[in-house]
Formats: structure tokens, C-alpha cells, sequence
């Protein structure tokens, strides 16, 4: 019985201490996250604050939020996804190095390693790629900003809050950074910022109006016969033979199609705003593609009007597409329409000065610079615009390299751009805008946020990034030091 006792008072006391451990202890997945902080009634303070839910911003805030920072996202439009998902602009465009080498790295790494493999496709499969990436991101959709607040410290502007009605009901919001994330200049178009030129600047003379490449609407197929396709365009080889046949840039194999341009540019549309360009068509499988290729001039995407219009006409002008594809187009003949995207896919808007504007010669001469966030590499390839009808390039870059700066907004301590919203003149800007180049500057940024939350990113130093490209290098595996 003495016995007994012993042992009873021995489980009493280890079970007590187990409870003490654990409370005092969490278990490592037990997680306390923060509430923001009040800034006063009705107004909520945080870290961050991104504006619109492009993969990129997505991206950066993902990375702020995994060291701890206060983060929301504030999306403009209806839905979460942008581009990629709303757009679905799903004809990923890959950078890579003279000798072939890919560039992508980071967090987009998985989306092409998906795309390239076959296992991301379908529209079903870039919204669950996109759903993981923005999982547990606070985000509202449908928010109207109506005002934005700033404050001149040391003759530098400063946005201290913004405030924006969703739903009807007025909110107010500080943070330490913001970042625009729209194709339309939500927060940056509210701002006291000089625009940079844009495809007005190659034409001869001055004075002209701003000039943005065209939109696109991407255009859905079914029950293609790709093998068709692709045998239709072996059967020419060489491929010298098979781009002075069926035009420069003329390539098939089991995924994608592009040029095509001596047919393809054989259209003439029902509606003077769109033009027909070559192929740029995905094969998603089963039957299914995806086309890069109904461009719209004249849309104005801060316009909601003028984006819903392009889409309706696009919307009118994709049968015709599809009659003429299947009359002229191998392995099409039975091809039908298989829904439509919600939004356009927004090449080019307005871009806003800042720290620094990265240069066609940047690009061009292979240029690195001490605080790179981002090692970029595409052609120069700027699309069609009205003046510019069949668009123009450059040629091919080798990789070069993307400052902070090119993301730091000018005149103010505490606003980023990201995404399209990269400060680089018109020539540079045909190469940097694609996605991997952007949001890989993008998570890197999130990460040096979170790291460096001590100083702010316009006082970080060449000793600073010295470190930050290491530790970047040890626990991501992203380079960008060369």
C-alpha cells in the first residue's frame, strides 16, 4: 500500500510538471500572432500594407508575414489573383542566360517547374498554386481608396495612411511600407510622383500623349489536335524553311506555338481596337489551349469602363478567331471556344520614377549593381501599340542585374512598386516586366523587410546587402551577387 502511494504522488508530480513544461513551453507549431496595432479609432497600423494581389506582392507579403511582420493585402478588384487568375495569363514567359541557362529562382521556381513538367496547365492548376501562395495572407477584395495622408520628414515625403471604403463603410490604415501591386496605379496614380516615358518615347520627335502596348484577352480552346499541329510543322523542317513559310518566330513542339504570323496576321478583325498577332498558344492537355495573341489597343485599366468594354468586344471578336483558325490552322478544324477569362491580361501603364530607373544599357551591357533584388534576362520585346503596329525588339539580353532602387519609389522613404510597376525606361522595361524577374525582387524584398527591421531599406548600405546576398544565397538558395 506504501507502495502504491509512492508511485501515485510520483505520476501526480510528473503529470503536474508536463502541465507546467508545456505552458511554459508551446509546442514549436503553437504560434502567437500579434493583433496590429490601434492607431487610433477606426484606424489599424500595420508593418505592410500592399495594394492589389498580383503574385508578386502576394509574393513579398507571404515572405514579411514568415519573420513576423503585420501584414494585409488591399485588393482593388472583386476577386483575389490578378494576371495570373483573373488574367489568366498562363503562356509563362522564362528568362535565361546566353548559354540557355535558366534564371528563374525562389518561390516562382515551383509555378515553371509545374508549367515546364506538365503538372501545372489548367486554370484549376494555377489557381491552386496561387491559393497555396496566398494562404493565410489577410486580404480584402473590393476596397476604393479614397484618400491618402502624407508627412515631409527631412524634405523626403512620407504616406503615414490611407483610407478606403469597402462594402460601403469607411477604414483607415498606417503602416511602415507600402506597396503597389496593381496594373493600374491604385496607390502610386494617388501620389505626388513624376510618370516615366513609355512607348511615346521611340517615336520620332517629342511631345506626344502617353502610350501603352496593347492588352490582351486570353482566348480558351477545346478539342484541339495538337499532334496535328505539331506534325503539320515537322513536316516543314528545316526550321529555316519553316519560318520563311509561316513567319520569324515560328516554333511548335509538344507544348507550346508561337509565330504562325504569316497566317495568324492574315485576320482582319470585326473591331478596329484588337489586332490578331502570332500564335503564343499552350497546350494544357486533353485537348485543351490557351491563346496570347487577340490584342487591344486603347484600354485604359484605371477605367473600369474601358476594361469592361475591351472585354465585351474581345469576348464578341473570339468567334470569328475561332472560324478562322479552324479553316487555316492544323490540327484546329474542330476546334470550339472554352470560356473566357474575367479580366485582360495589362502588358504596360503607367510607371512612376524611382530610386533608380534601370536603363536599356543596364540590361543591354549585362549590368550588376551592389544592392540587386532580382537577376533578370528576356529579349526586349515590346509589344503593338496603335503608332507601333507590329510592336519592336531590341533583341536577346544575357542576365543582368535589378536594383532595390528600381523598386524604391522616388521622393518618398517608405513606398515600393512591384511587378509591373518596376522603374525601368521603355527599353529596359521590354525585358524586366516579365513575371519570374519581378517576383523574385519581389519575395527578395519581403525577405530583407523581415530581416532588416532595424533600418530602412534607403539607409541599407553596400556592406548591408554584402550580407544580405549571403544569407539569401545560405537559406534560399538565391544568388544574386553575380
Amino acid at each position: 500500500m506504501r507502495m502504491f502511494k509512492g508511485c501515485l504522488r510520483f505520476l501526480i508530480a510528473l503529470l503536474i510538471t508536463a502541465m507546467v513544461v508545456h505552458w511554459i513551453i508551446p509546442y514549436p507549431q503553437a504560434k502567437t500572432v500579434q493583433a496590429p496595432a490601434s492607431c487610433g479609432p477606426g484606424c489599424i497600423r500595420y508593418d505592410v500594407v500592399v495594394i492589389g494581389s498580383e503574385i508578386q506582392g502576394v509574393l513579398l507579403a507571404r515572405e514579411a508575414m514568415k519573420h513576423g511582420l503585420d501584414v494585409i493585402v488591399l485588393d482593388p478588384r472583386s476577386k483575389p489573383g490578378g494576371e495570373l487568375i483573373q488574367g489568366q495569363m498562363q503562356f509563362l514567359d522564362e528568362p535565361n542566360d546566353k548559354n540557355q541557362k535558366s534564371l528563374v529562382q525562389g518561390d516562382i521556381k515551383e509555378l515553371f517547374d509545374g508549367f515546364k513538367k506538365g503538372t501545372i496547365r489548367k486554370a484549376s492548376e494555377f489557381n491552386t498554386f496561387y491559393a497555396r501562395k496566398i494562404k493565410d495572407i489577410p486580404i480584402k477584395s473590393g476596397i476604393e481608396i479614397q484618400s491618402v495622408e502624407t508627412v515631409n520628414v527631412k524634405e523626403t515625403e512620407s504616406l503615414q495612411s490611407l483610407t478606403y471604403l469597402v462594402n460601403g463603410k469607411r477604414h483607415q490604415v498606417q503602416a511602415d511600407y507600402w506597396v503597389e501591386n496593381t496594373d493600374f496605379n491604385a496607390l502610386t496614380g494617388k501620389l505626388d510622383t513624376k510618370r516615366i516615358p513609355g512607348m511615346e518615347s521611340l517615336y520620332k520627335g517629342s511631345g506626344h500623349d502617353p502610350d501603352y502596348m496593347a492588352a490582351t484577352l486570353m482566348i480558351r480552346f477545346k478539342k484541339v489536335d495538337w499532334r496535328k499541329l505539331h506534325q503539320a510543322i515537322l513536316e516543314d523542317y528545316p526550321l529555316s524553311n519553316v519560318q520563311e513559310k509561316y513567319g520569324p518566330n515560328t516554333y511548335v513542339d509538344w507544348n507550346i506555338a508561337t509565330g504562325l504570323s504569316n497566317i495568324m496576321m492574315k485576320y482582319k478583325p470585326h473591331d478596329s481596337q484588337m489586332v490578331l498577332r502570332g500564335m503564343n498558344t499552350l497546350n494544357q492537355g486533353q485537348g485543351e489551349a490557351i491563346m496570347n495573341a487577340l490584342l487591344i489597343y486603347d484600354v485604359d485599366p484605371a477605367d473600369e469602363k474601358s476594361v469592361q468594354s475591351a472585354v465585351s468586344k474581345a469576348k464578341a471578336e473570339a468567334p470569328y478567331v475561332l472560324e478562322f483558325m479552324r479553316k487555316n490552322i492544323p490540327g484546329f478544324a474542330k476546334a470550339e471556344l472554352n470560356g473566357y477569362p474575367e479580366y485582360l491580361y495589362i502588358r504596360d501603364y503607367n510607371r512612376f520614377q524611382t530610386e533608380y530607373v534601370l536603363k536599356y544599357d543596364d540590361v543591354k551591357d549585362s549590368r550588376m549593381f551592389w544592392d540587386n533584388v532580382s537577376i533578370g534576362g528576356y529579349a526586349v520585346d515590346l509589344q503593338a501599340t496603335r503608332n507601333i503596329p507590329k510592336g519592336i525588339g531590341f533583341g536577346k539580353t544575357d542576365r543582368y542585374g535589378m536594383p532595390l532602387r528600381s523598386f524604391e519609389l522616388k521622393s518618398y522613404d517608405n513606398v515600393l512598386v512591384v511587378g509591373k510597376n518596376v522603374g525601368a525606361d521603355v527599353k529596359a522595361y521590354g525585358s524586366a516586366r516579365i513575371m519570374p524577374n519581378t517576383a523574385l525582387a519581389a519575395q527578395t524584398i519581403g525577405i530583407i523587410l523581415g530581416n532588416e527591421k532595424n533600418k530602412k531599406l534607403k539607409d541599407l548600405t553596400q556592406d548591408d546587402f554584402r550580407r544580405i546576398h549571403a544569407y539569401l544565397k545560405k537559406d534560399y538558395g538565391i544568388i544574386l551577387d553575380n
